[in-house]
C-alpha cells in the first residue's frame, strides 16, 4: 500500500499517463484495465486482512518502490517484505483502502491508482490502538505475462482526499 513523496519515476509515469509525454498508441481498453486494477486492489486488501506476506509481496514488480512516512523507501523484495512484515505483526492492524481514481496510459502498459485509506495500528508510545487516514498513489506496470504489478507505492497520512465526483 499504497506513501510519501513520489520518486522521479512516479512523476514521469504520472506525466506519461496524463498525456504530457509522447508514447506509442495501442488498442488498450482503459475501462477494462481500470476494473482489473480495482479488483486487484480489493484482493490486496483481503491479503492484508489474511496477513499473507507472500500474496502481498506478489503485488509488487521486482524493482518496485514502497514508501511510507518516516520509513526508508524499500526497493528490493527483501526490504519490501521487511516493511510489510512490520505491519503484519501488529495485532491491531486493520487496513481499508479504495481507489478514488484510476488512470490508464494510452499505450496500455502503465496505470495509476489514487485513493484513500483508513488504518488501525498499535501506537508504539502508548501500546494502544490508534486510527489514521490518508491517501495513496500506486503506479502499475503491465508485466510480460499480462498481469499488473505495482512499481511505485506511496502513502501520505492525513485527511483522506474526497472521493472523485462520479
Amino acid at each position: 500500500m499504497h506513501k510519501a513523496i513520489p520518486s522521479m519515476a512516479a512523476v514521469a509515469a504520472a506525466l506519461a499517463l496524463t498525456g504530457c509525454l509522447k508514447g506509442t498508441q495501442a488498442s488498450a481498453d482503459p475501462g477494462q484495465i481500470s476494473d482489473s486494477i480495482k479488483a486487484q486492489e480489493a484482493q490486496w486488501e483481503k491479503d492484508y486482512a489474511a496477513k499473507d506476506i507472500n500474496a502481498l509481496a506478489g503485488h509488487y514488480a521486482q524493482d518496485a518502490a514502497l514508501g511510507g512516512p518516516g520509513d526508508p523507501v524499500a526497493t528490493t523484495d527483501v526490504d519490501r517484505r521487511k516493511a510489510l512484515q512490520g505491519l503484519l505483526t501488529d495485532p491491531n492492524l486493520k487496513l481499508h483502502f479504495a481507489a478514488d481514481q484510476v488512470q490508464v496510459a494510452a499505450s496500455g502498459d502503465l496505470a495509476y491508482s489514487r485513493g484513500h485509506y483508513s488504518m488501525t495500528m498499535t501506537d508504539k508510545a502508548t501500546s494502544k490502538p490508534v486510527d489514521s487516514t490518508g491517501s495513496y498513489l500506486t503506479v502499475y506496470k503491465k508485466e510480460s505475462d499480462g498481469s499488473w504489478k505495482a512499481v511505485e507505492d506511496f502513502i501520505t497520512p492525513g485527511p483522506a482526499a474526497a472521493p472523485a465526483a462520479k
